[in-house]
């Protein structure tokens, strides 16, 4: 009979002193993928408030003068829009003066 209580008790002690780390890493791995979907949306937001920053400024211009900018250099340096090089590349397409330029950004990984 001494056996069966101590085998239950170590079982159940080992199961004790388990739970929490299993706990414990559990709760850390939740974090690190709130952390990542976090960044995610981030980067996301970036994008969008680039091409829209962009977008409004090609609005803009054709409101006082009349036509669509004729390149992102234009853009960049009239409404000093900042465009990081290394992380995004924005395409920049004017079809005509009169007609809104196609504008997407991409982010390089």
């Amino acid at each position: 009979m001494d056996r069966r209580i101590f085998k239950k008790g170590l079982i159940a002690g080992i199961i004790s002193g388990i739970a929490p780390i299993i706990f414990t890493l559990a709760i850390i791995g939740m974090i690190l993928i709130g952390l990542r979907q976090a960044e995610q949306s981030n980067r996301a937001e970036e994008l969008r408030l680039l091409e829209e920053a962009i977008l409004r400024a090609a609005i803009h211009n054709y409101a006082v003068a009349g036509r669509f900018p004729e390149s992102l250099s234009y853009i960049s340096e009239k409404y000093k829009i900042y465009i990081d090089q290394s992380r995004f590349v924005v395409h920049y397409e004017v079809f005509a003066e009169n007609i809104l330029p196609n504008i997407k950004v991409l982010e390089i990984r």
